[in-house]
């Protein structure tokens, strides 16, 4: 009864110290950790694999679209270039969005905004047209799919959260293997135009994916505890959450009459106070350098091999090898990821991923022969999956669900500065060695070093986030002692006064 004194950050000091808190959860509920956020699972499934992979399948009518406008490769592949950009580039205003309206009605729009670009691409008379429908349109359209897909689940599940981001980030190399066979498919049958209008309805598919993103029942409220709390688990979501709510509790400073009412608009959804998030800062500074490395291997893993003089068939199934060890191990690392053991430092788990990366690909112009590249694109895909099913769940885990929304949307854009460049930088170390290795080895050092960088800076905010705690920890006990020595004196009082031998 007499805690209720004391302030809530306070309390964060009888916390068990063994883990340093996680992410921060100021949801106000309970997560169901399961029931329809099952089918919200499937719905982010089938909406992040249309986003991931919808981009590259295009590449195989680049051909035909090269010829048949006359342009180069270089102006051919920004036409995937620019739509991945705009897909990153969207995500503030997809932020805004998620936060106002919620992630139903925005996936449902963004699903319908692919489909018109396709389906205006499909009447595409130069390159500029594709550019604008198919990069920009719907780059935009795809970045309405993405991010709320990831925010949602944060909404539903809490203890099962890493292996419900596993589980949806699988859509990708699900989606890209299915769109391989049925694009050129539809490629033989109806050439590039036709299978533009048709991709146009298949996309539609989102629409379905974002019906089934029901908004979370909030009525369920948490209950006081009547014990001390403990941070248990990989997300210590409890002992974090009152300080935050504590923060947000006290009055906000004046600004005055300068500050003007579309940026108070703008701060009501976007969170720019994550910039003094030290969390969110090493996430960012490391993840900027990384994507430089991200996407350029894969896109040029066949045609590596073709450099080495294997075929075509046998180049394209490195690619299936590479997606389908990449489609498995993304659900395993949900599972490990939401074990007891990792959950707590997940952090250095995503340290380790990006690391491994790096790893393969400076190994990789060491692989000889037709045999070295599969295994190559093995070692390649275990990497590659690891990554892409921790990549969100590490921001979630570091700013929590509630802040999500708007550290994606700052961390895309900031990000689709290197995924717009990789790729051609990439291209032109190819073009100038006249080699593919060096590209490779550009690519594993854009992926080592934040890798370490991850690995060391995670150690020291654990370490400060521990020290934190104990100084928390400490004021409870001396305020605790304060405490009863006052009512003891209390008593002491009562008794002489009244001459009662106990004090009810």
């Amino acid at each position: 009864m007499y805690s209720a004194s004391f302030p809530l950050s306070v309390k964060l000091g009888v916390c068990e110290l063994n883990m340093p808190p996680a992410a921060v959860t100021n949801l106000g509920y309970v997560p169901p950790d399961g029931g329809w956020g099952w089918a919200v699972v499937v719905g982010a499934f089938i909406s992040i694999g249309f986003s991931y992979a919808f981009p590259k399948s295009l590449t195989i009518y680049f051909k035909e679209i090269q010829e048949y406008f006359s342009v180069s490769y270089s102006e051919i592949a920004w036409v995937s270039s620019v739509m991945l950009a705009s897909m990153y580039a969207g995500g503030p205003v997809s932020s805004i969005l998620v936060n106002r309206y919620g992630s139903r009605p925005v996936v449902m729009v963004g699903g319908l905004m692919v489909s018109i670009a396709m389906v205006l691409a499909s009447l595409g008379t130069t390159i500029i047209h594709l550019y604008l429908c198919v990069g920009v349109i719907g780059g935009f359209g795809l970045a309405f799919n993405l991010q709320p897909a990831l925010t949602i689940i944060g909404t539903y599940f809490q203890v099962k959260r890493p292996l419900a981001n596993g589980l949806a980030m699988t859509g990708s190399p699900v989606v890209l293997s299915t769109f391989a066979p049925l694009n050129q498919f539809l490629f033989d049958s109806f050439g590039w135009r036709g299978s533009f209008l048709v991709l146009g309805s298949i996309v539609l598919n989102c629409c379905v994916a974002g019906a089934l993103m029901r908004p979370v029942d909030k009525r369920v409220r948490f209950k006081p505890s009547d014990g001390p709390p403990r941070c248990e688990g990989g997300a210590a979501e409890e002992a974090a959450e009152v300080d935050v709510s504590a923060q947000s509790a006290d009055p906000a400073p004046e600004d005055g009459p300068a500050e003007s009412k579309s940026q108070s608009y703008i701060s009501r959804y976007i969170d720019f106070s994550l910039f003094r998030h030290n969390g969110f800062l090493i996430y960012l500074s490391g993840s900027v350098v990384m994507f430089f490395g991200f996407f350029a291997p894969v896109v040029f893993l066949a045609p590596y091999a073709k450099h080495q003089g294997t075929d075509e068939y046998s180049a394209a199934l490195l690619l299936s090898i590479f997606a389908l060890v990449d489609m498995f191990i993304r659900p395993i690392t949900g599972f490990i990821g939401n074990s007891k053991w990792v959950r707590p430092r997940i952090q250095y788990f995503f340290s380790f991923a990006v690391s491994y990366n790096g790893v393969c690909h400076l190994l990789c112009p060491l692989a000889s022969g037709y045999e070295g590249l599969v295994v190559y694109a093995v070692f390649y895909g275990l990497a590659f999956g690891m990554l892409s099913a921790l990549l969100f769940e590490a921001l979630m885990d570091l700013v929590g669900a509630h802040r999500f929304s708007s550290a994606v949307g700052l961390v895309t854009i900031i990000e689709c500065g290197p995924v717009l460049l990789g790729p051609p930088i990439s291209g032109a170390l190819v073009d100038t060695f006249r080699d593919y290795k060096y590209m490779y080895y550009a690519c594993g050092i854009f992926m080592l070093v934040p890798g370490i960088f991850f690995f060391i800076m995670h150690y020291y905010n654990y370490k400060k986030v521990n020290e934190e705690l104990m100084q928390s920890a400490l004021v409870i006990s001396n305020n605790k002692e304060a405490l009863q020595l006052r009512i003891n004196q209390d008593d002491e009082t009562m008794k002489s006064k009244y001459g009662l031998d106990t004090v009810d």
